[in-house]
């Protein structure tokens, strides 16, 4: 159900007996010669628009801007500062909160919201306002994508070309595979001083790369994209039944060890 195709009767209707919301989140920023910086938002909404469809539960706008600066050099990339990022994020979910929504599944297709959502989650459980919980696609199927790919890439590679050759296959410059793996890192443990006696040596995307990506898109099919697409879908929806399936109040944060602080005062 997307929110945003309903009338307000309908959604009043919807929070009388659900109180489940799944939000997409994503970015618009390079993901190097062959692919759109819709990327990480088209594969978020994709993702939260199936496992709604096939559950019923509620899904919100996508959030199409993320915490991007990192891919700042490279022309198009539109990026939100991690404050504003999370305060935004805190806010509209504290919103769907006031509607009746007590847990949210935060669809996430970008690694630079990752750490922000989840700090997100932690005020809005310490809150007790909701529980908010992070899910990355990738992350909910490693073994079938180190199957299927020798060097996978975590930005703009064979996955992500995959993912968009299902989604999206117009706006894939499939003549541009090749010059996306000669250009840019086809195998991070080739990233030469990336850490240095135990430092990261690097911030930006580019530091790293020259032409913004990482792995072998030559190895990206519609075909793995299809399968790649499923089995996330697949895990989003056992995500959101169990999720579903839980008291609010056993979400929440565990109370204080005993003795409690004061009580022998």
């Amino acid at each position: 159900m997307y929110v945003a195709d309903q009338t307000w009767p309908e959604l009043g209707d919807y929070v009388a007996e659900e109180s489940l919301a799944v939000v997409p989140l994503g970015s618009t920023e390079q993901h190097g010669p062959h692919l759109p910086l819709s990327t990480d938002h088209a594969i978020a909404e994709g993702l939260a628009r199936e496992a709604t469809d096939r559950t019923g539960y509620l899904c919100t706008p996508t959030v199409n801007v993320g915490v991007s600066v990192h891919h700042k050099q490279f022309h198009g990339t539109m990026w939100a500062d991690p404050p504003e990022f999370r305060d935004y994020v805190e806010s509209f979910s504290r919103n769907l909160a006031y509607h009746g929504i007590d847990r949210i599944v935060y669809v996430n297709a970008h690694g630079g919201n990752q750490t922000h959502l989840r700090e997100v989650g932690r005020r809005l459980r310490e809150d007790e306002v909701a529980y908010a919980v992070e899910w990355m696609w990738d992350e909910s199927i490693p073994e079938l994508v180190d199957d299927l790919f020798e060097t996978n890439g975590p930005h703009g590679g064979p996955k992500e070309t995959s993912m968009m050759l299902h989604l999206d296959p117009e706006n894939v410059k499939t003549e541009k595979l090749e010059d996306a793996r000669d250009g840019g890192l086809v195998d991070w443990a080739d990233s030469g001083e990336a850490y240095v006696h135990g430092a990261r040596d690097f911030y930006d995307s580019i530091d790293n790369t020259d032409n913004g990506v990482l792995g072998d898109q030559t190895d990206a099919t519609p075909e793995k994209g299809e399968r790649l697409f499923e089995a996330a879908s697949d895990q989003l929806v056992k995500l959101l039944e169990w999720l579903d399936d839980r008291r609010f109040e056993d979400l929440l944060a565990k109370p204080h060890v005993d003795p409690q602080p004061g009580s022998r005062r």
